[in-house]
């Protein structure tokens, strides 16, 4: 299929990748999709004779698409610039996932594009559970928002911002947020150990307590966290023990809040 296709993704790495099986198994035409990637593995290359999608065709044989999706590192926006301004045309969406980088930067690499949408998405896209909190510019229209909602619900949720300035905010809470949750199971192990536990018997034990906790979370979405943790904290008990230490003044809520607005002020330096 030559001409214009539907939707150009700019990288396949584990973000975009994630978003493109969500894509397919959603139910979008493998024919509609182009990938454009400078090294693609054999798993994509895969996909593409499984589904039908197109890896970097000459650049001869691509118009505009109607939707242009960046999923490439920040610091290969550059070396792709041309490539961006001469595909993203006027009625063109473009959807980044890009870290750091402001419409405003993708707007002087694209300059013939209008409509940018830029959505800071995490990790567990990768398993069909990720979150995205998202921004876009004025141009964007309410059909182009509609699709890049779509686009990034088959990974997970998405979540509307009031401006881009949030942005930074979203990349410190979720964006970063997987690694905070990691940590935590790292350190649960640790606290295990100590306590006399085989390394592995407390890194299973930990694990499986963040998967359990986290399925919870899923499955009772009406019920609020603050609940979840009394539900399970007896007065006087362990659990009670243990929360008198991480609801302290200094305890986890302080720690996180630092740790989160040292996220935050990096995001920002980043963006410039």
């Amino acid at each position: 299929m030559n001409g214009r296709p539907a939707l150009v993704l700019v990288g396949a790495g584990k973000m975009g990748g994630a978003m493109l099986e969500g894509w397919l198994a959603g139910g979008m035409a493998g024919d509609s999709i182009v990938v454009l990637d400078p090294l693609p593995g054999a798993a994509l290359s895969d996909l593409a004779r499984r589904s039908g999608i197109r890896i970097n065709p000459p650049a001869a044989d691509l118009a505009s698409p109607d939707i242009l999706v960046l999923a490439v590192k920040p610091q290969m926006l550059d070396s792709a610039a041309a490539t961006l301004a001469a595909l993203a045309g006027p009625d063109t969406l473009v959807v980044s996932i890009i870290a750091g980088k402001t419409v405003a930067d993708l707007a002087a690499r694209m300059p013939r594009a209008r409509a940018f949408v830029r959505a800071m998405p995490n990790t567990p896209a990768a398993v069909g559970r990720g979150i995205a909190g998202c921004a876009a510019s004025p141009a964007v229209t309410t059909e182009q928002r509609r699709q890049a909602d779509r686009l990034l619900a088959a990974v997970g949720s998405v979540v509307w911002l009031d401006s881009e300035a949030q942005i930074d905010a979203v990349t410190a809470v979720s964006g970063s947020g997987p690694a905070y949750v990691f940590h935590l199971v790292e350190a649960m192990t640790e606290a295990g150990i100590a306590l006399g536990l085989a390394p592995e018997t407390a890194a299973q034990l930990a694990r499986a307590t963040i998967e359990g906790a986290g399925e919870l979370l899923y499955r009772d979405r009406d019920t609020s966290p603050a609940q979840l943790r009394v539900n399970v904290t007896s007065p006087g008990g362990t659990t009670a023990a243990a929360l008198a230490v991480l609801m302290a003044p200094d305890g986890m809520t302080a720690l996180m809040k630092r740790a989160i607005a040292a996220a935050h002020r990096r995001a920002g330096e980043l963006s410039g």
